[in-house]
């Protein structure tokens, strides 16, 4: 095989790669500080999923560390905001601008406070519950009709107070409950990105 046949292999290769259709983000906050936080529970998914899918979130573009994966046959961008979470849908509209992707394939990964450790909830679309990571990317996409999967981070206590809430972590009594929840998100998507909504809300929610 002569050098040029193997670089007519290499653009045969790279011209078949699927592009981009589907944008799933997981909602944090960026910096150690934040880590394995509550609010940082869309980042814990992002990794869960990247891992299982042979992918890393590190690159950065789109103001956010991305990577990309193959989930149902199309090629996923995987994001992590990097603007904290009140200003997450500035990153996921500048994504969804360069590709020019519809809001219903835009999967947004969050915590959510009114939900016990240990369950998820999926919905095709909707309000954004008071989370601000939400209401962020409803606002700068302009439509609330994209999918959505929150974990639960357990409902704050009465007369607690809930920036020191969804800032603290999950108990250790808990861990392996939220885990659990991480992988049954992580199970889900690959349904949802299928637009097989029916079969993901029976089986999780």
């Amino acid at each position: 095989m002569s050098i040029f046949d193997l670089f007519k292999q290499i653009e045969k290769k790279e011209g078949s790669v699927l592009p981009v259709s589907y944008i799933i983000a997981g909602l944090g906050n960026p910096g150690a500080e934040y880590e394995k936080t509550r609010h940082n529970t869309g980042f814990i998914a992002i990794d869960a999923l990247a891992s299982k899918y042979g992918t890393e979130i590190k690159k950065a573009k789109f103001s956010a560390l991305v990577g990309e994966a193959v989930i149902s046959g199309k090629r996923v961008l995987l994001m992590k905001p990097q603007t904290y979470m009140n200003l997450s849908g500035n990153a996921v509209a500048e994504a969804v601008a360069f590709y020019k992707i519809l809001p219903e394939n835009v999967l947004v990964l969050s915590d959510d406070v009114n939900l016990d450790v240990g369950k998820i909830r999926i919905r095709k679309k909707g309000s954004d519950g008071g989370q601000k990571g939400l209401r962020s990317v409803i606002a700068q996409l302009g439509s609330d009709g994209f999918p959505r999967l929150r974990i639960g981070v357990g409902k704050l206590p009465q007369g607690g107070d809930m920036v020191s809430w969804v800032l603290g972590r999950i108990p250790s009594d808990l861990a392996d409950d939220f885990s659990h929840a991480v992988t049954n998100a992580v199970e889900a998507v690959p349904l949802i990105v299928n637009g097989e909504f029916d079969a993901a809300m029976t089986r999780f929610n």
